[in-house]
């Protein structure tokens, strides 16, 4: 075999490998070994954070999703979790931090109206006793209730556990004598984005060294 036609099989060999190790990384747990944290359900969701092509965190997503971008080439890792993820021939480090290679402008407000991102705002926590509970144990309340006009929006949706939600019902805060917002519920913005990164990642010297300038 020439070398020009080695060149060629080694590179058809290694984009094979990458395509299984992509559908791997979309579908295998078990391939998962070392001393990875656990910190979601599974070490395939763990938390990564999201840089910039500029180095500016600007998102988190699970370790699957993190791998397929990094296999495609969208985004290079720049700190590794402890796990690694062994598929077709490729030895892949999970990543903690990957950075994309591409620079994305990022409008100011890109999170959509949804209850999950309402929880993530509020941080699991009710807004009007301060108890922190998990997504399961929370609910949404309409800060003016629907039955009197109120809108399903940012301005007035806050996280809520049942015990306030029942006893709220459909009064106005006004109307309740020992009950009010820990905080008036604002749009996700930049700023709330941050803050939950830098939550999420507080434990973790890999992100701090991004998220704390």
């Amino acid at each position: 075999m020439s070398l020009g036609k080695a060149t060629v099989h080694a590179r058809k060999q290694k984009s094979l490998a990458k395509c299984h190790a992509m559908h791997h990384a979309h579908h295998a747990q078990s391939h998962l070994v070392g001393e990875g944290r656990t910190r979601g359900s599974s070490p395939m969701q763990t938390p990564v954070l999201v840089l910039n092509a500029s180095y500016e965190p600007i998102n988190i997503c699970g370790a699957r999703r993190a791998l397929v971008l990094v296999l495609k080439g969208v985004a290079r890792t720049e700190e590794e979790q402890g796990a690694v993820l062994h598929a077709a021939q490729v030895r892949m480090p999970m990543p903690s931090v990957i950075r994309l290679l591409e620079y994305r402008r990022i409008p100011h407000q890109t999170r959509a109206l949804s209850r999950k991102n309402i929880l993530l705002r509020d941080r699991n926590t009710c807004q009007y006793c301060g108890i922190v509970l998990t997504s399961g144990e929370l609910t949404l309340d309409h800060v003016l209730p629907r039955s009197r006009g109120g809108q399903s929006t940012w301005e007035n949706l806050v996280a809520c556990c049942h015990s306030c939600n029942r006893r709220k019902g459909n009064q106005l805060l006004h109307e309740l004598k020992e009950m009010k917002l820990m905080r008036e519920p604002h749009p996700f913005t930049l700023h709330t984005s941050r803050h939950i990164m830098r939550m999420i990642g507080s434990a973790d010297a890999n992100w701090r060294k991004y998220l704390y300038y």
